[in-house]
């Protein structure tokens, strides 16, 4: 397989509390790579260091060969890098269909030349967008009184408006059901499979993790200390030991 995305000995301090240190890992093309770990591990500084919301103290972030250490987040966003976030942000105000037109408005950049037309903008490549998330039946509802998985859903729609090359998702999973929790991730697996996209997902639910996860890297403290294949993690004493105490850790629906 080819790296989508390299990182090399990356790093975040706050002061003097060590948030991230010396991590080092790979995303390759068509991969679904899983970052787990406990709270406070640092996954989302991790995250943020990546997207370009923190700027690293040391090391570096490669896109596609590119150094996009220190670049900030629009510019890395548009180089193809997508992100989906733990808590939803969507216009309540706007229906499912406009919140997709206006990424596609953004991604084509035309913020400050549409309005009052923007709701006839790129209407028909939202709708391919919703159907495959499957939304397009709630196209014309507004945000404001959407399930929380169905926002799930949309978020996802929108970080795939720029068709992006590579995905972040941080948490996508977490407030929703057992079975909204499968579905989204089941329906993420058949776009990497199906488009060729790149994610790496941070993700507390271990079921999901084991089920959906070509590979799963384990931080705590901000070390990078396991990275392997599900059965290599699942029988990994020291994951275990950070998770549970030294418990197994297929038992537990809700590690961490």
């Amino acid at each position: 397989m080819t790296a989508v995305l390299q990182v090399e000995n990356l790093s975040k301090s706050f002061g003097g509390v060590v948030a991230v240190s010396n991590v080092n890992f790979a995303v390759e093309k068509g991969e679904l790579l899983a970052l787990i770990g406990p709270n406070g591990a640092g996954k989302s500084t991790c995250f943020n260091m990546l997207m370009g919301q923190l700027k690293p103290s040391a090391g570096k972030v490669f896109f596609q060969g590119e150094d996009l250490s220190g670049l900030p987040s629009r510019a890395i966003w548009r180089k193809g890098v997508g992100r989906t976030f733990q808590i939803t942000a969507t216009y309540a105000s706007m229906t499912v269909a406009e919140n997709v037109q206006m990424a596609l408005i953004s991604h084509n950049k035309r913020v400050f030349s549409v309005f009052p037309y923007a709701h006839k903008l790129y209407r028909e490549r939202a709708m391919e967008l919703l159907s495959l998330v499957g939304l397009a039946d709630q196209a014309d509802r507004h945000c404001a009184i959407l399930a929380y998985g169905d926002l799930k859903r949309l978020e996802l729609a929108i970080a795939l408006c720029h068709e992006p090359s590579l995905l972040l998702m941080d948490e996508p999973t977490a407030g929703m059901a057992p079975s909204e929790r499968e579905r989204l991730m089941a329906l993420t697996a058949s776009i990497v499979a199906d488009k060729g996209i790149s994610v790496l997902f941070t993700e507390h639910d271990m079921d999901t993790v084991f089920a959906h996860a070509h590979r799963i890297m384990v931080l705590n403290r901000g070390e990078l200390i396991a990275n392997g294949t599900v059965d290599e993690i699942r029988n990994n004493a020291q994951v275990q030991e950070v998770y549970l105490g030294g418990g197994n850790l297929y038992e537990s629906n809700e590690a961490g």
